[in-house]
Formats: C-alpha cells, sequence, structure tokens
C-alpha cells in the first residue's frame, strides 16, 4: 500500500504539473536569435510563437529540477496559492474566474496532488491496536450464565410451562457457548490467525453471523443470514467479501483514492442549486468553487490526523478547532467568491453543509459499491 501510495503521489503530481502552463525561469537567450523548436526568431528569454525558452538546459542537475518541479509544484505560485486558500479562499476563487490565473496553482492541479498526498500520508498513519480479550470480559461473561442457568433452575423448581424452560435453556446455551468462544480465543487465539478483540476480527464475526445478539450490529448478522440464503446480489457479495477485512479494506482504500475525483462531480450540481435563480455563474464557476474547497478540506483532514497522531491532547485541540473551521471557510468563501450579502452567505452555507452529507452518502455507497460489491 505504501509503495503504491508513493507511486500515486508521483503520478498525480506530474499528472497536475502537465495540466499547469510552463513556467519558471529561462537561461540567456540563445545566441543566434532563433527558437530551437520552431524555427522563429526570438528577442527575449521565451519564444514568442510556441513558448519554449530560448534556452534549453542539457544538464543532470536541471532534470533533477523539472522532476522536482512536476512532482511538487515548487515555484512560487504555490506560495500565493496556499495562504488564500486558507485564509482567503472566496479572493482566490473569485480572481481564477476572472482570469488572473498566472499566480495562482490551477484548482484542478492543486486538487488531484493534494489529493493523493492525504492518501499517502494516511497510509503511514499508525493504527491503534484493539485490547484483546481480557480476563474481566470472561468473568463477566461467566456471571451471565450463571444467572440464566440460576433462572433456569428456579422455572424447573416452579414446574413452569415446558416451552418457557426451553427458551431460558437456549438462553443459557447460547451464553455458554460465547464464553466456551472467549475462553478458547484467551488461551490460544482465533483458528482464523486474527488478533481476538481487534477490528478485524469484529468485522468478520458480523460479516460470517458470529455477532452478539442485542448489539448494534445484530442487524447486519440478520441481514447476513438473509443475503446467504438468497445467495446472489449486492448484500451478498458485500458481506462475502468482509469475511477478509484486511483485503476489504485495502480495496476500499484503493478504490476510494482513485475516484476520489467523484467527489466533484457529485458536489457541482449541488453548488449549482444554491445560484438557480442568479444570473452570471456558471458551471465553470462552481466547479472552481468546489476544487478549491476540497482542497482545503482535504488538507486540513491531514491536519487533524497528524495532530491527533503526535498527541492525544494536542488532537483534542486541532480537532474541534478543525471542525469548527469548516462552516467557517464554506461561508468565507462563499461571500467572496460569489459576492454575496451576509445573510445570502449564511443561508447558503447552510443548505451547503446539508447538501455535504448527501455527496459523502453518495460517494461512500459509489465506493462501497466498486470496492466490494463486483
Amino acid at each position: 500500500m505504501d509503495i503504491e501510495g508513493a507511486g500515486a503521489v508521483v503520478t498525480a503530481g506530474l499528472v497536475a504539473g502537465a495540466i499547469e502552463k510552463p513556467t519558471g525561469k529561462a537561461g540567456e537567450a540563445h545566441p543566434h536569435g532563433v527558437c530551437s523548436d520552431c524555427g522563429a526568431e526570438t528577442s527575449g528569454n521565451f519564444c514568442a510563437n510556441c513558448g519554449q525558452p530560448t534556452h534549453v538546459h542539457r544538464s543532470l542537475l536541471h532534470l533533477g529540477e523539472e522532476l522536482l518541479h512536476g512532482v511538487m509544484h515548487f515555484d512560487a505560485r504555490i506560495w500565493r496559492t496556499l495562504p488564500l486558500l486558507w485564509l482567503n479562499p472566496g479572493k482566490l476563487t473569485r480572481e481564477w474566474v476572472e482570469g488572473k490565473r498566472t499566480r495562482y496553482v490551477s484548482p484542478l492541479a492543486i486538487f488531484l496532488f493534494t489529493l493523493f498526498v492525504m492518501f499517502f500520508a494516511l497510509s503511514f498513519m499508525p493504527h491503534k491496536e484493539e485490547a484483546s480479550v481480557q480476563p474481566a470480559e470472561i468473568a463477566e461473561q461467566r456471571a451471565v450464565v450463571e444467572a440464566a442457568q440460576q433462572t433456569v433452575n428456579e422455572l424447573r423448581a416452579d414446574n413452569a410451562q415446558p416451552q418457557a424452560i426451553q427458551a431460558a435453556q437456549m438462553i443459557v446455551d447460547q451464553r455458554r457457548e460465547q464464553l466456551l468462544k472467549l475462553e478458547a480465543e484467551m488461551r490460544d487465539g482465533r483458528a482464523d490467525g486474527l488478533k481476538p478483540g481487534s477490528w478485524q476480527a469484529s468485522l468478520k464475526d458480523m460479516a460470517t453471523g458470529d455477532a452478539e445478539e442485542g448489539q448494534p450490529h445484530a442487524k447486519l448478522k440478520v441481514m447476513g443470514k438473509d443475503a446467504e440464503k438468497e445467495g446472489h446480489g449486492i448484500g451478498a457479495t458485500v458481506l462475502k467479501k468482509l469475511q477478509n477485512p484486511d483485503l476489504a479494506l485495502y480495496k476500499l482504500q484503493q478504490t476510494m483514492y482513485k475516484f476520489a475525483f467523484l467527489l466533484v462531480p457529485l458536489s457541482i450540481p449541488f453548488v449549482a442549486l444554491l445560484f438557480l435563480w442568479k444570473r452570471g455563474f456558471t458551471l465553470y464557476d462552481h466547479g472552481v468553487f468546489v476544487l478549491y474547497s476540497l482542497t482545503f478540506m482535504a488538507m486540513l483532514l491531514m491536519l487533524m490526523v497528524l495532530s491527533a497522531t503526535i498527541a492525544g491532547w494536542l488532537g483534542g485541540i486541532v480537532i474541534p478547532l478543525g471542525l469548527l473551521a469548516v462552516p467557517v471557510h464554506v461561508f468565507a468563501q462563499l461571500k467572496g467568491a460569489y459576492s454575496l450579502s451576509w445573510f445570502s452567505a449564511l443561508w447558503r452555507t447552510i443548505a451547503l453543509l446539508v447538501f455535504c452529507n448527501i455527496v459523502v452518502g453518495l460517494f461512500v455507497t459509489a465506493i462501497v459499491y466498486l470496492g466490494l460489491g463486483h
């Protein structure tokens, strides 16, 4: 995953670099005043006909410089783009739409690069190990079994109806079976090799129908049994894939960063809906708004995860501030990009946040279907 993530970052950087218009420093003018590419006469550092620098570098050092620039976009434009993206996103969006583009990184280029850097960085984040089965959990389960058995004994002593005794005995047998499983997991581990108590083990238990009744995921267990009876459909396919949790997570991660661009076409119609009766705005304008907004959200997510990874107390400060920054950023970008009044920007911010939940739901559904549904 990490090697593939690195490759994805480099690829995304090169693709984003290809989108950008060539900029940078040119060498001294060609001594003959003729472009080495198209043959046109030149009078400066660049050819007026094809745009190529009049001085063509042929050093290995410059080749490395081009690679670094293509991957990292390390030029002056990034330092003009990032501060505005964070502090004045409305101005950045408006100026790009109005044609002031040479000073900023394009929204598509910065979105692609940021997106893949985010998934690359998250793939290196340490995962907290779940606690395995503890003796206290086994003691609690044993107490439950003893209490249930006491209930059965009392029903038999009172000559209760056989149906009631049988139902109570079934509960005792289920609880005792769960107790034996916990004891076996603590003693020998799981037969499938998964760490007892880990999220992988819990997910597989839910997918195979071995989850404990009465838990919040009991509905998944019922759905899993129904899907197995049917033997077909996306539900059965997804549950079958979830029986290998690590592989399912890998496929979801791969699918998520390969199809993350779907967030853009899913979001543009909802933004356009907010300005349906206002003239002067096009889908291109809304696309620029969405790309810059999603770029900021990706950077903010990386900052929140990084802070929580460094120290728990730091994450406890940064994460709430980050969540508060989301509506503030959306409001500022709407107000500045579309020159709205405070009231117009406020109600559109609220509506857009609601639309965001819909878009996320559609995106997650698409990712599950593309990653696990076939």
